[in-house]
Parts: structure tokens; C-alpha cells; sequence
């Protein structure tokens, strides 16, 4: 018998400009102070300035945090809701990457309801309520906008997961004009992050359902029809939309049906050795996907037929090998590094890697195939 539950957020909007309306949003919720939670390199880029300034324009208060680091520490995330308590806001906007929108998800959570990070990590241990959050991505990759998860790097290198339906915003802002100025190697990796979030979802061994199932389809149609594009063309607001929206897609999917290995083994890049996330992903994507080859071929086919239905006529085991070969292709064609020694990390360190592998369970045990270290351990010599 089918049994699942779907959780998105309750309302989406995908409309260039629309960055620019954000107020209404809040106002209709009461809140008089928005607090945005941003970096300072898109302030430098002058992202954030409209925005805010329209905000200011409709009679709002605004105060700006702009110190958000990426694989955002404990100490970043505490720091930030302080200043939204000082502040006295009463309504948080995420405005920027994944690290800005998974911290401005516990400023809108802890600023309304005190409790210690340690004691929420995991599934379902938050408790709200929270302030009136709205998110707007400025790349096209994490889908955190979409996700009821925001995930912290801790103090003994690792990232660690708050997950709770709590965590999804009251709007998600699809604005592709804020995309336009991210250069071509970010485009690349947030995008490929976004097609891992895609496949990991369709493939995923637990809470697999039929919803996440046709979103993590369309993303991965719309991801891999514009990523090319977005990465040689930055100005193509098409492509860029594309983006953003296969981004946002997949990030529903993957909210409800798990991410695996890929993700496993990208974690210990990010938190020993501080790779940007979909680059970590990039670069262990194709090696997990050979290995799991044997148990998901079959998945593998589908996805194929329905990003090119000249394979529509072709074998499972054709259909399957040509699935690995299209994700390989956009990995090297991507202008990124390319193995794990272009990022510094030197052939000692690859058994350091695996043995912290093996703490990402939450995300191994979603895989359809069993992980061992030594399995890890094979995967990263492969990716060196």
C-alpha cells in the first residue's frame, strides 16, 4: 500500500523583479522589522542594496546582517540571532546562498524560541514558534529555500542537520534577476549540486514517493537543458530561470525523499577542508554513481529516457551507462576542479576522508547500495 507524507512550502513565487516586493509579505504577517540575513560579497556586489531599499521604501525597518560565512559555523548562526534579538526584528529574509538561507532559517527560529543548537540537531526536535521567514535564492544550487533543513558546521568538523517542518519558509522568491552577476564556476557547481539533489532523490532508498519522484524529473529536464547555458551565457535570464527554478524543484524533492552517498562523501570536503559545497559534490558525483550502478541501474534508465527519449528504444544497461556518461560530461565540462588534488588535498589525507564518511549515516543510509569505509575509501582514491 502507498503511504507518504509531502511537506513544501506553502507558497512559491517564481517571477523576475519580484526580489523587489518582498514587503507586502511581511506586512500582511504583521511585521514592522525585517531582519536580512545575507554575506558580505553580495553586498560588495550590490545584491542586496535594492531590495532593502524597497523594503525601506514600503515603511519597513531593516537591519542588515551581512556576515554569514559559507558552511555556516555555530558561532556564525549564534552571532546572527543575537543581532536579530538586539534588533528587535519580527521578521527574517534569507537573501543569498545556501549558508544564508540555512542560517536565516534559526534566526527565525531561535530569535523566537530560545534553545541550544546541540539539542535540536536531528529530525523533529526544534520547537517554534518562529518568526515570519520568506527566502530568496541569489544562485541556482542548494534548494535550501525549499527545504525544511538548515545545516551547521560544528566545532569538531562536522555538519550537523537541523530538520523540522518549522524550517520551511512562509514564501519562497524565485527572482532570476539576482542570479545574473554569479561568475561561471559558482554557476556550475551550485548547478550540479542541484542535479545531485535531483538524482539522489529519484534514487534515494528510503521515503521514495511518487511526488518527489516527478519533481526530481523536471528538475533534472530543466537543470539539464540550461546549465550549459547559464555557465557560457551568465546574461541568459532564460537559462538562468531555468536554474533556479530546476534548483527550487529539486529541493522539494529532496526535502522528502533524502539525499545519499553523494552528499555522504561531500561533507568531509566541506568541513575538513573547506571545498564550497556543490563543487564537493562535483567532484565525487560520478565515481558514487558507477558504484551504484549495479542496484540503481534501472532508475538510472528512466532518468535517461526522460532527459533524451532517443533512449526511450534503447536497453536498461545502454539507457543506464548513457545517464553517467550525460553527468560526467557536465562535470568536465564544468570551468572547475576537476579531482580531489586540485583542492589541495594531498594522498595522505584521502583515509582521513573516508573514516569521517562514515559518520554522514543519516545520508549513507539512504543510499541503495550498503557504504563500508573501505568502499569510501576506494570512492575518493577514484575522485583523487
Amino acid at each position: 500500500m502507498l503511504r507518504f507524507q509531502f511537506d513544501s512550502p506553502p507558497r512559491l513565487v517564481c517571477q523576475r523583479g519580484a526580489a523587489l516586493a518582498l514587503a507586502p509579505w511581511l506586512q500582511a504577517r504583521a511585521c514592522m522589522h525585517a531582519f536580512v540575513v545575507t554575506d558580505p560579497g553580495l553586498v560588495r556586489a550590490g545584491v542586496v542594496g535594492a531590495p532593502v531599499d524597497a523594503l525601506r521604501a514600503a515603511g519597513l525597518r531593516v537591519t542588515v546582517y551581512d556576515q554569514v560565512e559559507a558552511d555556516p559555523p555555530e558561532h556564525v548562526v549564534l552571532a546572527a540571532v543575537q543581532a536579530a534579538r538586539d534588533a528587535g526584528a519580527d521578521g527574517v529574509i534569507g537573501l543569498g546562498g545556501g549558508s544564508s538561507l540555512d542560517t536565516a532559517k534559526l534566526v527565525a527560529l531561535l530569535a523566537a524560541t530560545p534553545q541550544a543548537l546541540p539539542d535540536i540537531y536531528g529530525p523533529n526536535r526544534a520547537r517554534g514558534p518562529r518568526l515570519p521567514l520568506v527566502q530568496v535564492p541569489t544562485t541556482a544550487g542548494t534548494g535550501s529555500e525549499a527545504t525544511p533543513t538548515s545545516v551547521v558546521s560544528t566545532p569538531d568538523h562536522q555538519k550537523r542537520g537541523v530538520i523540522s517542518p518549522l524550517l520551511l519558509p512562509d514564501v519562497a522568491v524565485l527572482d532570476a534577476t539576482l542570479t545574473l552577476g554569479l561568475p561561471p564556476a559558482p554557476t556550475a557547481m551550485t548547478g550540479i549540486d542541484a542535479m545531485v539533489h535531483a538524482i539522489e532523490a529519484y534514487t534515494t532508498r528510503h521515503l521514495k514517493n511518487p511526488v518527489s519522484d516527478a519533481l526530481a524529473v523536471r528538475a533534472l529536464q530543466l537543470l539539464h537543458t540550461h546549465l550549459g547555458r547559464a555557465v557560457q551565457h551568465g546574461d541568459d535570464l532564460d537559462a538562468r530561470e531555468g536554474m533556479l527554478l530546476g534548483s527550487a524543484l529539486a529541493g522539494m524533492a529532496f526535502a522528502n525523499a533524502p539525499v545519499a552517498a553523494i552528499h555522504a562523501l561531500a561533507h568531509p570536503l566541506g568541513s575538513h577542508f573547506h571545498v564550497p559545497h556543490g563543487l564537493a559534490n562535483a567532484l565525487v558525483m560520478v565515481p558514487v554513481l558507477r558504484f551504484n550502478l549495479p542496484v540503481a541501474g534501472h532508475l538510472y534508465a528512466e532518468l535517461a529516457r526522460a532527459l533524451d527519449p532517443a533512449w526511450l528504444g534503447k536497453g536498461e544497461a545502454v539507457a543506464a551507462d548513457a545517464f553517467i556518461t550525460l553527468m560526467a560530461q557536465h562535470v568536465s565540462q564544468a570551468p572547475i576542479p576537476q579531482r580531489l588534488r586540485d583542492v589541495g588535498i594531498a594522498a595522505p589525507e584521502v583515509p582521513t576522508l573516508a573514516q569521517a564518511a562514515m559518520d554522514v549515516r543519516r545520508l549513507l543510509d539512504n543510499n541503495l547500495r550498503d557504504v563500508q569505509e573501505s568502499d569510501a575509501l576506494a570512492l575518493y582514491s577514484e575522485s583523487f
